[in-house]
Formats: structure tokens, sequence, C-alpha cells
């Protein structure tokens, strides 16, 4: 394999790529054998392979310099034909829900392929694929209205990611102008994106309507392939968020106001944890990586094989530079079974979150590779979360290389964010819920729903009179939000998940870490709450689960003395 810049890039033949796919379904249609079949299963993963490697190489060059006009034409090109090509898929996977060898299929390669086939194709219809051609349009007009942002403060041109350390500061008075400097690109750009999410909306809507379904509810969660929980079980799970984390967040909240002397935090105090400063990586960004291959070989045979890997052929984009997308995001190469791994750097601990976090992924993506079939590569978005939270965790033990005397305070101040992240996390959700039950609010309306979300979950939030937020446009820097519908939930369910690892290794940990390698290698071959069970996990939304996990965390809080830091 060549280093990631070296790989050759060539978009596909779209004509022959239909022709021989069409050819492979009539294949497996017409099978007279097992292995006729099988074998038309594999040619049709070659094709998707080659097709997902292109889109990939393109995607990430884009995002690593959005101003690159060719790769910018190309990612356009995959938004205009990437509906086409899940209209080839869901032809395949009708054939192959249809199968006259479906249970030896099913011994072959498991249930969960007939789980995803059926959601496939009750998720697509061959009505919807010009809707869908304009929705990959709206996610990319939001991507490069984020990345625009160009924000002159403290003598510097700024994206929104190199604002983020200034947030931080223990200046006050820096910390609120970086936060109004924030917001004012959002406020000076509301109605720009309020226009991209109100076509997202009702494009959403028509699609759902056009299925034959009631609202976009539903066909988001067949996208999302939520096969074995409901949305009357997420509304359950979000009042124990209500009931047992709310409470504890504003007690966290209360002891971060003691420790700044404040009566009472601002919004552009809450990311600033400790008087003495937040912790931070000792050493640039080459150094992180070197300790990274450090904390990587010493956690397990597995995890240094992998990060080898990683830094051998360059797969990692990780600093914020000029015209680069915000964000960072974990994604796969599938003809070369490489991950790749795409971030922002920027000096705050969020560096090593990142390296932890989407190395999760990429770790989990890595051990799966060989997976008989392309679809159980990647589990559903739930489960991959849990990959990466709890990454984060298994490598406590090697925090001491990047934050040195502060290794305690970021320990601290990781656990007590995770904990915290849970009530916005479910307010982003209920957000949706409400917006595609209600598909025909105003741009206002929507601010003020979300308004009213807010407060339930996030009592203590105060903006101190910054119009934008005081009126409920908070949301609209969530990327998700805008291109991808309903994936946020996923976030919290995995990070109950997580801190039940974070219990687990604190126990025993090389238990736990054969649990966590074992739900890694597993990939996407089981559904979200049977790979809980192979984790050997207790289910998110089963009573009690979410009480147990926050008095645990609780208890390792308070035996923190949080004034010495």
């Amino acid at each position: 394999m060549k280093k990631f810049n070296e790989l050759p890039y060539e978009r596909p033949d779209i004509v022959a790529i239909k022709a021989e796919f069409s050819a492979q379904v009539e294949a497996l249609k017409n099978a007279d054998s097992l292995q006729d079949q099988k074998r038309a299963i594999e040619a049709i993963n070659k094709i998707n392979n080659e097709v997902d490697t292109a889109s990939n190489i393109a995607s990430i060059r884009n995002s690593i310099d959005t101003r690159d006009s060719f790769y910018d034409a190309e990612k356009a090109f995959f938004d205009e034909y990437s509906p086409e090509i899940g209209d080839l898929n869901f032809d395949y996977y009708t054939a192959l829900a249809n199968s006259k060898f479906k249970e030896e299929l099913k011994k072959e390669f498991g249930n969960q392929l007939f789980t995803i086939a059926e959601y496939r194709v009750n998720s697509f219809s061959k009505e919807i694929i010009e809707d869908l051609k304009e929705e990959n349009k709206l996610a990319s007009e939001y991507s490069r209205l984020v990345a625009s942002a160009k924000i002159e403060f403290d003598g510097k041109e700024c994206n929104l990611s190199q604002l983020s350390p200034y947030a931080e500061s223990k200046d006050r008075e820096v910390r609120k102008a970086a936060t109004e400097a924030k917001w004012s690109f959002v406020a000076e750009n509301e109605e720009k994106f309020d226009e991209i999410y109100d076509k997202a909306v009702k494009l959403r809507h028509g699609m759902a309507t056009k299925m034959g379904l009631k609202n976009f509810v539903e066909l988001g969660y067949l996208r999302m392939q939520r096969s074995d929980y409901t949305p009357e079980m997420v509304a359950g799970y979000r009042q124990q968020i209500l009931e047992h984390v709310v409470p504890l967040c504003s007690k966290i909240r209360k002891k971060q106001a003691n420790r700044l002397g404040l009566e009472k935090l601002k919004h552009y105090d809450v990311p600033y944890f400790f008087n003495t400063g937040n912790p931070k990586p000792k050493g640039s960004s080459s150094w992180i990586i070197e300790n990274g291959i450090k904390m990587y070989q010493e956690l397990s045979t597995e995890t240094g094989k992998f990060f080898d890997f990683m830094t051998k052929y360059e797969l990692m984009d990780l600093e914020t530079k000029k015209g680069k997308d915000v964000g960072g995001y974990c994604t796969f190469i599938a003809n070369y079974g490489a991950p790749f791994i795409f971030s922002n750097f920027n000096g705050t601990s969020g560096d090593i979150d990142v390296l932890t976090h989407e190395a999760g992924h990429a770790f989990q993506v890595y051990s799966s590779k060989n997976q008989k079939i392309n679809e159980y590569f990647w589990p559903t978005y739930e489960s991959a979360e849990i990959h990466s939270m709890s990454m984060e965790f298994f490598t406590w033990p090697w925090m001491g290389l990047f934050f040195k005397e502060d290794t305690e305070k970021y320990k601290y101040q990781h656990l007590a964010s995770g904990l915290l992240f849970l009530p916005y996390g479910v307010a982003v959700d209920e957000f949706q819920h409400e917006v595609y039950e209600r598909p025909e609010m105003t741009p206002a309306e929507r601010k003020a729903t979300w308004k009213k979300i807010q407060n339930k979950y996030l009592p203590d939030m105060d903006f101190d009179g910054l119009e934008i937020l005081e009126k409920g446009g908070r949301w609209q820097l969530q990327s998700h939000i805008y291109q991808s519908p309903f994936y946020y939930i996923d976030y919290t369910l995995a990070q109950v998940c997580a801190f039940q690892f974070w219990t687990k290794m604190q126990e025993n940990f090389k238990e736990a870490w054969a649990d966590y390698l074992s739900l890694c290698q597993a990939g996407g071959s089981l559904s979200f709450l049977q790979l809980v069970q192979l984790a050997r996990l207790k289910s998110p939304f089963e009573k009690g689960t979410l009480e147990g996990v926050v008095a645990n965390i609780e208890s390792w809080l308070d035996k923190i003395d949080d004034t010495a830091f």
C-alpha cells in the first residue's frame, strides 16, 4: 500500500458500474445454487468497495482543503450519483431478501445481513432518488458555510476550530469575546443556516410521505437501522436522563462555579473548568503522535500493530489549517483496508480526545476489515460510538504521557464532561423528533422549540443576553442535525456503555479489554443490543442501568478534591 497522499484516484465510470451491478443482481436472482449466489454477492461487494474507495478518497481530500476545485467537483459528483448507487443496492437487497437460499445464506453470513437488507429496502424508493441528490447537496452546502468562517480575532484570521483555545482562556474577557465572535458568525449567517435546514426538513418529510410513511421520524429510524429499539424506548431513556443525570449535572456545574469564584456560570464560562487553567497537552502535534505510538504499543499487541499501520501510511490529517473543513471523523478506504482519521488539533485537551475517540473508530474497523461482507465492516452508529468512547477510557493509564502533572485534572474533566454531555445529547434528539413531527414549523418556531427543550435538560445555562443563543439558535452549529438526522442519541447510548467499560476496567482491566476486543472484531455482524450483550454490558434502555452508572461516576467524582486543581 502507498501513503494516503499517493493513493491513486479515478472517478468511477457510473455507466459501466450500473451495467455490471445489474448483471450481478440478475445472477443473484437466477442462481441455481448457493455457490452461484455467494459468487454474485462477492462480486456486488467488490463493486460497492470500488465506489466507496473512490468516494472516500475524494471526500477526505475535499475536507482537507475545501478550496481544492478538483475534489470539490468530485464531491459534487458523488453527491449527484450516490443515490443512484443506492438504487442499485435497493435492487440487490430486494433480491437478497427474496433469495431461495435465504436460510443457507443466514448460516453463512448471519441474520444481521437480512435485517440490514430489510431496513435498506424499506428506507429507499426509486421515487426519491432526485430528492436524495438534493439532500446531499444541502449537506455539502452546510459544510461549505461552516468552513467559510473567517473571523478576525487576536490579530489573526481564525476559523471556528481555531477560536476554541480562546474559549478556554484563563482571562474571562477573552473567553467571552471568543465565544461571542463564534456566535456572531452564526448570527450574521442566520438566514442562510435557516434556509438550508428549512429546505432539508421539508425535503425529508416529502420523501417520507412519498414512501407512504407518516413523517420523517419513521424514515429516519429505518435509515439508522434501529431494529431493536423504538422512538418510545428512546423517549423513556430521555426521561431517565432527566431524572438521574440532570440533577447531578447541576451539582457538577455548581462546583465548577465555586472553583472559578463565580456566583453563577455564564455560557462562556462553561468550557473553562479550573481556575488554574484547563489541562492541555504538553507538546506539539508531532509530539502527541509520538506518545500515541508508545501508548498504543503498550495498550495491546493489536493496538500496536494498528497504530503502526496508521502512522506508516499517513492515514491521519490532524492539524487545523486554512480551507480545512471543521470537526473530526473516521472513515474507511475499503480496497486498502485502511481507516482514515481527520481532525482539527487546536492545542486543547480535545486533541487527545480526538486521538483516542477517532482511533477507537479506526481500531474497530481495522479489527473487522476481514469480515466476509462489507455490510459488517461497520456496525450501526450507536454501536460504533461505543468503540470510540470506550477507547477514551481504555487509554486513561497513559494520559500522563500527554498531560504530565495535570493528568488527574484531565481525568476529572474528562469523566465529568462525559456525564455533562448526556443532557445536551438527548436535547438534540428530542429537538429532532419535534421538528420532524411538525415539519411545517417556521425557523422562528424551531428556535423556540429548541429553547423550550434546552431549558428542560440544561436548566443552568445562562446566555448573558447574547441574542442568537437567547432565542434558541445554539443547535445551528451541530452538524449532525443538518447532515445526519437522528444521529445523536447514538452518542449518549454509547456513552452509557462506555461508562460501564470504565467501571469494568477499574475492577479488571484485562477482562474489560478482552470484552472490548470481541466487540471490535464483531464489527456490524450483530444489532446494537446484541453487541451490547456480546460485550457483557447492560442495555441503556433497561431500568436501573443509568441510575447505577451515574452512582458510580458520582462516587468517583466526590472522592476527588477538585479545589486542588
